[in-house]
């Protein structure tokens, strides 16, 4: 049974996750791999609400601050030509990779 590389990707911003996404696809193509994926898995809302006054006085206003964390999953074949190209990809500030081997 072949062995296949579970990639799994987050950040704040989606386009930036989505073009590592295509990169990946292009590698997969290339080298003739096959590919299962992107999956996208439901995104994180982080919400943090604070008060506008900071000495308590007047009317209680709220800013509601949010951070939305996209997450997309990959399965790829775990080809050693096409893993050798994942570790060069350029991967953007704000998006994080992991790369997992499994049997």
């Amino acid at each position: 049974m072949a062995q296949k590389a579970r990639i799994s990707l987050s950040g704040t911003d989606p386009k930036r996750v989505d073009s590592v996404c295509a990169q990946i696809k292009q590698i997969s193509e290339r080298t003739g791999v096959s590919m299962s994926g992107p999956v996208r898995l439901p995104t994180k809302r982080l919400q943090v609400p604070c008060r506008k006054s900071p000495d308590g006085e007047g009317s209680e206003t709220w800013d509601r601050w949010e951070m939305r964390v996209h997450k997309r999953l990959i399965d790829i074949e775990a080809d050693e030509r096409a893993l050798r190209q994942l570790m060069r990809i350029q991967v953007p500030d704000g998006v994080y990779i992991e790369i997992r081997l499994q049997s």
